[in-house]
């Protein structure tokens, strides 16, 4: 049976160029003081700083504003923001790039009420009750994470990267406008298409009974990634292109697909070990280690499902032959991401090897009581994780 859920998601979304305008009005609406977070200095280059002060200047707030966010976020930069924000007495949080700088804006807003380490609150050692609203104006699309209450970051001492759920860091607002991307490079632009990907398909490849209109939601924002990606990647300003990556991204994860069934996000835990270790952008570690889960997921109590995929998503013809179906479908997604996405497809390629497989392999199966076993699509023991590992190489 379906499993009880309930569903809410409080963000307002605006959604579409020029959107921006109305910034200056729900951050007046939100707070009296405002610390900026930003990553490398993107935004002053394409002038979405400019405007962004503008905003707040308009709305009459104090402005403060942090910048460094790395691709792989991580926790020290974290807990510099929360400690300005508690010596300034901010009580908004506008974040503008992309999942990385949300990230980290979330890991401020909800440890910014807390006198302790940003890191209780990611390894739940402490459960925030409350948290600095966040406003968000994302400039690629990938983690979704201007719509969610997730987080990841990673913990550089320890080489432990988290994700992190609370409802009170979901976003109240939320600008999508899809100009705010055209600058985002093909690479970037295929790295955040993968991100997309695997989020609907962490969720997609389950066992478990779910609905079957959210199982065509999911196929028709994958045909959409795969259909928009590569035009988005040639064409950086095609707003057509880029509006629907941006829908396609939110709503692969924001609690909506996810609701009745359990996901075990298998291949992100193996991933967020992945890029704890070496800094390469976690949708390209998913964009190599999804096609060689699937293969080693593949066994006759997952053929509906992954037959499933591979005729409504890739585009196979249903032949009869379940295990071929299935297999010519991994097949299309693998040249998908290698040829079209031009992405690379082996860890070799990254001059990454085994050396450092056992010790993350432990992480993946020991984060958040998995008890030894990650219980997803599959079940994944430590020796199956490692397995996966070396197809990749």
């Amino acid at each position: 049976m379906v499993q009880p859920f309930v569903y809410y998601n409080r963000t307002k979304i605006y959604f579409g160029n020029g959107e921006l305008d109305h910034l200056h009005e729900e951050l007046a609406r939100w707070g009296t003081r405002v610390l900026l977070v930003y990553g490398g200095g993107s935004i002053r280059k394409n002038g979405l700083y400019d405007k962004i002060v503008e905003e707040i200047d308009k709305a009459g707030l104090s402005g403060y504003e942090i910048s460094g966010v790395k691709p792989n976020p991580e926790v020290p930069l974290a807990a510099r923001g929360a400690k300005l924000c508690r010596e300034k007495g901010v009580d908004l949080i506008l974040a503008c790039g992309g999942g990385s700088v949300i990230d980290s804006a979330k890991v401020m807003a909800g440890s910014a009420l807390y006198e302790g380490s940003p890191w209780d609150l990611v390894v739940e050692k402490v459960r925030p009750d409350r948290a600095i609203p966040l406003i968000t104006v994302p400039t690629m699309a990938a983690t979704g994470s201007e719509m969610n209450d997730c987080a990841v970051i990673t913990n550089p001492v320890t080489h432990q990267k988290y994700g992190w759920s609370a409802e009170v860091l979901r976003p109240r607002v939320s600008f999508l406008c899809p100009e705010n991307t055209y600058s985002v490079s093909p690479f970037q632009t295929a790295c955040g298409s993968a991100d997309i990907l695997s989020h609907l398909l962490e969720v997609y490849l389950n066992q478990e009974e779910g609905f079957d209109s959210i199982d065509g939601y999911m196929e028709a924002m994958m045909r959409s990634v795969i259909r928009w990606a590569p035009l988005a990647m040639e064409e950086g300003n095609n707003e057509e292109a880029r509006a629907n990556l941006m829908w396609d991204s939110v709503w692969a994860i924001n609690d909506l697909t996810e609701s009745g069934h359990h996901t075990a996000w298998s291949c992100h835990g193996m991933e967020h070990e992945l890029s704890a270790f070496y800094d390469i952008p976690h949708g390209l570690g998913l964009a190599i280690l999804t096609p060689a889960f699937l293969r080693f997921a593949l066994r006759e109590e997952t053929l509906p499902r992954l037959c499933q995929f591979a005729i409504n998503v890739m585009g196979v013809k249903n032949k009869g032959d379940r295990e071929k179906v299935a297999k010519k479908g991994i097949k299309k997604l693998t040249k998908f991401l290698r040829e079209t996405l031009q992405l690379p497809s082996r860890l070799s390629e990254l001059s990454i090897d085994d050396t450092l497989f056992e010790r993350m392999a432990e992480g993946v199966i020991s984060w958040k009581g998995q008890e030894g076993v990650v219980q997803g699509f599959v079940p994944l023991r430590k020796e199956d994780i490692l397995e996966i590992y070396r197809k990749c190489l």
